[in-house]
């Protein structure tokens, strides 16, 4: 069994102990790391992008299935932390299951992990150019200019990416410290405005809003349980640092506490922010039917500077999400194709010897978004994103089993992070939230679609499989490195 490395900048033992070198440059800090997945998950972001959702389809009242996200997606983050904390390496639960499981099912974690961050990555931007830079900048409303300022966020945040993954850090760090400013001040701003001027109500925190006879509400697939895909969209890509754990120094203890962490961070300051936006509604059923429902409470209460100010807050969290989702991405692609178990992994496995990061495996990343940009019409780059909504639980709740199966088998390192005689309890509690969180993510009617789409890329990773299978079986199957230095 290993022991922890003792904290600094060098941490190679765990890449050694994998089977790898150490071609990755260690340069982020506890902060950088923690930034990293906060940034991903972007609980300002989040809300902004749907709080309007969940006043049209639960009312004001559907901000509290937040707090039941936010514990659900925190049992999660627990045991992902117990893998982090064992096997810090580039590729998160790729790594965990093939060096625990089988390399075959290792694969196909993979695989769903690439497609989910890649749509990710395009999601975001695009998000980024419609939501927030258009109205910042007062352009109108179109579906071209906004995929061409996507195109140009795409290519401005890979080349930061491949620059220096410590200006990657130092750009989430900023990222983050802003929204965390954001989410606080706008919260204590809004409950103060308030209390003074007494427009507004707690009435509100429990009202259905323009739901009030709505059809169907408390039925399954109805519009109370819609309101729970706020938390399950925004609470998810904590485990991003994972990702990067070959670049963060002392990652048996910073990775694992950044992935906890950031989920209850992300889910206290965003029940914070919805209780103090939803108090703030003055007419519920105006600000139900606007397109940006945080905005317009922002504006209402402290004027258009302010609302202009928030956008902008609003565009750089956004920027650090997505170049946080490139940046993940483009080392899940580096660390399967140094198993040769990626298309093109000769190349996609190369590393810039002067900048020290994944250059083709992040061109990559920018290739597909710049494909998706330009192929895809709206309406189905739409349910291609909304389809990508299911692949974390998915993706989670396979980890979790796969956790469930190992376990005893772990071996634990000295001083890392770890749940102790809490691990089992916690691991059957956050496999059966995820079940859950697949139940209300497949049950509605609007989700058959993304299902369908989802399928697809399972067919297709199942092709690359097959030819592996066919061509490669000695790769597919082979370990690389000793697994034993992560068992008992």
């Amino acid at each position: 069994m290993t022991q922890a490395p003792t904290e600094g900048p060098d941490s190679e033992s765990a890449v050694e102990a994998g089977g790898y070198r150490q071609e990755l440059k260690r340069t982020l800090g506890s902060f950088q790391v923690f930034a990293i997945s906060f940034a991903f998950i972007s609980v300002a972001v989040g809300i902004f992008a749907t709080f309007d959702e969940v006043l049209v389809t639960a009312g004001p009242v559907g901000i509290w299935l937040w707090l039941v996200a936010a514990v659900g997606q925190s049992l999660v983050a627990l045991v992902v932390a117990q893998f982090a904390a064992r096997i810090p390496l580039s590729g998160s639960s790729y790594q965990w299951a093939s060096r625990l499981g089988d390399p075959k099912v290792g694969w196909w974690f993979g695989w769903l992990t690439f497609c989910y961050l890649a749509i990710a990555v395009v999601a975001i931007d695009n998000a980024l150019a419609s939501q927030a830079f258009m109205p910042l900048a007062g352009i109108a409303a179109d579906e071209d200019t906004a995929r061409v300022i996507t195109l140009v966020v795409l290519l401005v945040q890979a080349v930061l990416a491949i620059a220096s993954t410590r200006l990657v850090g130092w750009i989430n760090s900023a990222a983050v410290g802003l929204e965390l400013a954001l989410v606080v001040v706008v919260a204590i701003a809004l409950v103060i405005v308030v209390a003074v001027t007494g427009n507004g109500s707690t009435a509100n925190l429990t009202s259905r809003g323009i739901t009030e006879h709505a059809p169907g509400y408390f039925a399954v697939g109805g519009g109370l349980m819609l309101a729970m895909i706020m938390g399950l969209a925004t609470l998810v890509g904590f485990d991003s640092a994972a990702n990067l754990a070959e670049e963060a120094k002392d990652p048996y203890r910073s990775v694992p506490r950044a992935i906890v962490g950031s989920v209850v961070a992300a889910g206290v300051l965003g029940m914070l922010f919805l209780i103090t936006l939803t108090l703030a509604i003055e007419d519920v059923p105006r600000i139900s039917h606007e397109a940006s429902p945080v905005a317009a409470i922002m504006r209402d209460r402290f004027g258009a500077v302010a609302e202009r100010t928030l956008l902008v807050a609003i565009t750089f969290a956004f920027f650090g999400a997505g170049i946080v989702v490139m940046t993940a991405c483009s080392r899940l692609v580096y660390a399967m194709s140094r198993d040769s178990r990626f298309p093109a992994h000769r190349t996609m496995r190369r590393v810039s010897p002067r900048t020290r990061t994944p250059v083709p495996a992040t061109l990559l990343v920018l290739g597909i978004g710049v494909v998706l940009m330009i192929a895809l019409p709206g309406a189905a780059l739409l349910e291609l994103i909304t389809a990508s909504t299911i692949l974390p639980a998915l993706i989670y709740g396979a980890t979790i089993v796969l956790y469930l199966t190992v376990r005893r088998h772990l071996a634990r390192q000295k001083g890392a992070f770890d749940l102790g005689r809490l691990e089992l309890p916690v691991a059957v509690c956050a496999l059966a939230w995820t079940l859950i969180a697949l139940f209300v993510l497949v049950t509605p009617a609007e989700a058959l679609t993304a299902v369908v789409i989802v399928g697809g890329l399972l067919l297709l990773g199942g092709l690359f499989f097959l030819g592996m299978l066919t061509f490669d079986r000695e790769v597919l199957e082979s370990e690389p490195g000793d697994e034993s230095a992560f068992r008992h």
